[in-house]
């Protein structure tokens, strides 16, 4: 291949990736694992085509969102050594066509969802995106501390939908994930926010550590996980799950626990600064992403084998 031809190439596969960063794909594995948790534990079958269909509208809803969500917040993004290269920030995206895209994506997946599976999964779809634009990133985000404890619910939808998408409705089951995803969020988002902060402060995002200090941030993080990790037992106790996961979830409860206490324990100056650079909350950050994948990889593993 000619050095003129591999010229050509190169910026259009740069600006495909661009495009795939809007939609935010690291957000999107989470949000997909565990949609199909749901689908795979519902009860009901669906054609593995429709199945496929349904976790593509998931993935597509999630994406669409974080697209919004980057067009709304560019002008914090530019500001913030986190997101500063998101595509927006960097120049290499019109907002405009931000916008076009992340819109035509969400009504395109809950029109899909509706005509492949039912209406009941596309309209909880159409609520996790509008939950996550309009609630969290346009309303609570830069209003109040709290952003990431009510806004947590827009990320704990995929499993509801899922269930929905088999069932055509919702029950108990369901909602119990929702509670085990919204629960984990706050501890996962406020470890990010300690080793982060510094960020949030300079674009004003009031995030916990801002308005509270890091100190009440890190005793927030062990009480949310303390309150997760009873919930997350609930699918074995109510019957839905079986021994596999009860023990995966007993095992890897007591290791973000762990790592819970060390955040709170975390050596600290008279302003509850850390003095280790925030090692054991980024540690806790990083666990928590894998805590919940496994977690929900176990209920799976679990309905399929016990099932």
């Amino acid at each position: 291949m000619s050095e003129t031809s591999t010229a050509e190439i190169g910026p259009d596969l740069s600006e495909v990736r661009d495009w795939v960063d809007l939609l935010k794909p690291r957000v999107i594995s989470l949000v997909v694992l565990t949609g199909v948790c749901g689908l795979l534990v519902a009860p009901g079958r669906l054609h593995p085509v429709l199945v496929l269909t349904a976790v593509l509208c998931i993935a597509l809803g999630a994406g669409a969102a974080g697209a919004i969500n980057m067009w709304y917040d560019r002008d914090i993004d530019a500001r913030m050594k986190r997101t500063a290269k998101r595509p927006i920030p960097a120049g290499r995206i019109a907002p405009g066509g931000a916008l076009a895209y992340g819109v035509a994506l969400s009504f395109a997946s809950v029109l899909i969802m509706g005509l492949a599976t039912n209406w009941v999964a596309a309209g909880i779809l159409a609520l996790s995106i509008g939950f996550y634009v309009f609630i969290y990133t346009a309303w609570l985000k830069r209003r109040t501390s709290q952003n990431i404890v009510i806004g947590g619910a827009a990320g704990a939808f995929p499993p509801v939908i899922g269930w929905a998408a088999v069932t055509g409705n919702v029950t108990l089951e369901p909602l119990i994930l929702f509670a085990i995803i919204f629960f984990w969020t706050p501890p996962h988002f406020w470890a990010l926010s300690l080793f982060a902060h510094a960020d949030y402060e300079r674009v004003g995002v009031p995030m916990l550590p801002v308005t509270h200090g890091a100190k009440e941030t890190r005793k927030q993080v062990l009480i949310y996980t303390l309150a997760l990790l009873p919930l997350t037992l609930a699918p074995w106790l109510l019957g839905f799950a079986g021994w596999i996961y009860a023990g995966a979830a007993v095992l890897l409860g007591a290791e973000f626990l762990r790592q819970s206490i060390a955040v709170y324990r975390d050596r600290q100056d008279a302003q509850g600064r850390s003095l280790t650079n925030d090692a054991p909350a980024k540690k806790c950050f990083r666990y928590s992403l894998s805590y919940l994948g496994l977690l929900f990889i176990a209920l799976a593993i679990d309905h399929l084998i016990l099932a």
